[in-house]
């Protein structure tokens, strides 16, 4: 989704299949600049990117077009007539969502300062943006508090702090998101958000739920019917799911299977030596296992590492301490079992009871101390 969304991102892609093109017409004004000015209209159609283009006279300009959804845009206006491959990011930029339809877009001398209207989706859209501008503010603060640490930045406990605070905030975007989507079943912004409620760490079930407060004929679109078909697999491997068994070699070539590990607590943690969130979160990670090995609990690492960085993995273990079995496959972001769990990002883990099923989800920090506290005991 557009930057709206700032702390998570969109964790499935959407699945194009045959629809019906709506047409949709805008009539622009920025004051009363002209030549040599010249407007670009960015869009998805379907799988294809659409670049168009608009002379500005008198101020004026239009594009008309087709969309198969509604979709997220980009207005660039070129005030000197340089072209449009020589603009960077620092050209005069609007984004905004294209419905079917007429509308417009004004503003007295930018696209940044234009206003759309005649659009329900952009009013939606400004509405959302306005409830979560003080949880973007707030971030931004954190982010600013992050940037300016010192040496404590690198201490566990100032990880731990800044991690309970980016998680209270994401925390409450997400009932500000839940919100919206309750409160407007109509709006097809409500079926974009359902991409961002968990961001890429998401709750199929409780999307599910989500999902079937949109009104009918939202729920009737492609969109929303891709949306349902690529959110069923996540629930294999969510909390209260069997979690799938796999085979990978350890570090000396021997095949270690997950079953093996049946009548113990396990939490598989995906990681890599090249990811630097992995590196931090390790530390956490041997504090965990060591304060719990003794009691029915082991982790099996997982490394999304690549062919020829053998070596990295292998030094990222001892350097790191990670003192329990680490398995890979050397396939990188195609590795067999992030495949099976659906891993899109990393850090990522699973704890899986005696049983093989899977209790938990991306623990970190005091979060995967507190889990293993509540069902090992003090």
């Amino acid at each position: 989704m557009k930057k709206v969304f700032f702390l998570v991102v969109a964790f499935l892609p959407f699945l194009v299949q045959a629809q019906t093109e709506e047409t949709f017409a805008i009539k622009g004004k920025l004051g009363n600049l002209g030549a040599p000015a010249r407007a670009y209209l960015i869009y998805k159609l379907g799988a294809n990117q659409v670049i168009d283009s608009s002379l500005v006279a008198g101020g004026s300009f239009d594009f008309k077009g087709n969309i198969l959804n509604p979709t997220n845009a980009i207005l660039v206006v070129d005030h000197k007539g340089i072209g449009f491959n020589k603009l960077d990011s620092t050209a005069d930029i609007l984004h905004f969502y294209i419905d079917k339809g007429e509308f417009a877009i004004n503003s007295p001398d930018s696209a940044k300062k234009a206003k759309v209207t005649g659009s329900k989706i952009n009013d939606d859209d400004k509405n959302l943006t306005a409830q979560l501008e003080p949880i973007k503010a707030r971030a931004q603060v954190l982010a600013s508090e992050g940037m300016k640490a010192g040496a404590e930045k690198n201490t566990p406990e100032f990880r731990s702090a800044m991690q309970a605070k980016y998680k209270k905030l994401q925390a409450d975007q997400k009932t500000v998101i839940k919100k919206f989507i309750l409160g407007n079943p109509d709006s097809y912004l409500s079926l974009l958000a359902l991409y961002d409620v968990d961001g890429p760490s998401p709750d199929p079930f409780e999307l599910d739920s989500l999902y079937k407060t949109l009104s009918p004929a939202l729920r009737n679109t492609e969109t929303a019917v891709n949306f349902m078909k690529a959110l069923e697999p996540l629930k294999h491997t969510a909390p209260g799911a069997m979690a799938p068994d796999f085979t990978q070699n350890d570090v000396n070539g021997v095949p270690v299977k997950l079953s093996s590990f049946r009548g113990k607590y396990v939490l598989v943690d995906f990681w890599a030596s090249w990811c630097g969130p992995c590196r931090q979160e390790n530390p956490n990670v041997v504090r965990v296992y060591n304060k719990y090995k003794e009691k029915n609990f082991t982790i099996l690492g997982v490394s999304l590492d690549r062919q020829g960085a053998r070596a990295d993995w292998l030094a990222a273990i001892k350097n790191d301490g990670l003192n329990w079995t680490q398995v890979s496959d050397l396939k990188y972001w195609s590795n067999a079992a992030a495949a099976l769990f659906y891993v899109s990002s990393i850090p990522a883990n699973f704890l899986i009871d005696p049983n093989g099923k899977i209790i938990a989800k991306n623990l970190r920090g005091d979060d995967l101390d507190e889990k293993l506290k509540e069902v090992l005991g003090k």
